[in-house]
């Protein structure tokens, strides 16, 4: 039995739900929104998250309210077949990638309902037990680079490791402290963005700079251009992905089958495609680490206890949300997160 077919048949009551705009600030202009989706049926609540990045679609949906028709009984399959019939944005979204990360937020809230309905919880329905999750903090490193947001978070957790954006302006001297720190786990070069804020197009000095100063390390979409392809040779078994993949066609698509995967179940949109991809990766041998959206609110803990059932011991980008404020608070959680599944439900208390 695949894990989708664990989950497909289970029913569900929906009678109405609503809407709830999360805001943000993550430092300098950077004000994040999300919308939480509340499902509700028979006395009980079901939620997931929006990470959407586009301000304007979070207005959107919440200026046009809880207008789809939802309510009605189901199974997690109907539902989502249903749920795919319609179009879930009031206005065209500003990325049409966004249209994968409402979708899982409908489809994770109803899973949450369901099971709540039930009376389980989502691990004893797939027939796994959460493990304790190791996890890394995701950093982009300040204009001029500096090692400050680092050495904060290490002040307060002197074991953390780190997930860490690499760009131009990173010098020899930079990456000789980071290498010295022994703590980068993941160098993302984020090959495949064009048009955003965090852009880094392909530079074969940075990227040689990378894969000699940090050897031990993940290396997280790479562009494989004629500039870099020659850089990266020798280091295949390292290069992971995380923009690309949508889907298990697309881990079929790439240009050599990798030993490790970053897995957003936001990107891959739905719980059959979440689910076929873990199964993909399992019988293929491909491991995998979770990777977050910025999650403001049950969307964060929704996907670190995935990755406590699938993949607990990677080096998971899901640290928990307080490692993503500004100013940093005190008291930050230490890795690993002891298992803290609801009792009943898709949530991570």
């Amino acid at each position: 039995m695949s894990s989708w077919e664990r989950l497909a048949g289970v029913q569900l009551t929906i009678d109405d739900y609503a809407l709830e705009r999360l805001d943000g600030s993550l430092g300098g202009d950077f004000v994040r929104s999300t919308t939480v989706i509340h499902l509700r049926g028979a006395g009980q609540e079901g939620l997931g998250e929006d990470v959407t990045y586009a301000s304007a679609d979070h207005d959107a949906l919440n200026a046009a309210g809880a207008v789809l028709p939802l309510a009605g009984s189901w199974t997690l399959a109907s539902f989502a077949a249903h749920l795919a019939g319609l179009d879930l944005f009031p206005a065209p979204p500003e990325n049409e990638v966004y249209r994968r990360y409402r979708n899982w937020a409908f489809e994770s809230a109803a899973l949450d309902l369901a099971l709540n309905q039930a009376g389980e919880p989502l691990h004893a329905l797939l027939g796994r037990e959460p493990a304790p999750l190791r996890f890394v903090a995701s950093l982009r490193l300040p204009d001029p680079p500096t090692l400050e947001p680092i050495e904060l978070r290490l002040a307060q957790q002197p074991d953390l490791h780190f997930k860490l954006d690499p760009t131009a302006d990173w010098d020899d001297a930079l990456v000789a402290a980071l290498a010295a720190l022994d703590a980068v786990e993941i160098a993302d070069l984020k090959g495949f963005y064009h048009g955003s804020v965090v852009d880094n197009p392909p530079n074969p000095e940075l990227y040689r700079r990378v894969v000699e100063g940090f050897p031990a390390a993940w290396i997280e979409d790479p562009a494989l251009g004629e500039d870099t392809i020659a850089v990266l040779a020798p280091h295949h078994d390292r290069i992971t992905w995380d923009a690309p993949i949508h889907s298990v066609a697309d881990v079929l698509a790439l240009p050599f089958k990798p030993r490790m995967l970053n897995v957003k179940p936001s990107r891959l949109g739905s719980l059959r495609g979440l689910l076929d991809f873990y199964d993909h990766c399992a019988e293929q041998g491909i491991g995998n680490y979770g990777g977050g959206q910025t999650e403001l609110g049950v969307g964060r803990g929704q996907i670190e206890y995935l990755a406590a059932l699938f993949h607990p011991d990677t080096p998971n980008d899901v640290a928990p949300i307080p490692y993503n404020l500004h100013p940093l608070p005190d008291d930050l959680p230490a890795s690993p997160l002891p298992p803290s599944p609801s009792p009943t439900g898709f949530r991570w208390l």
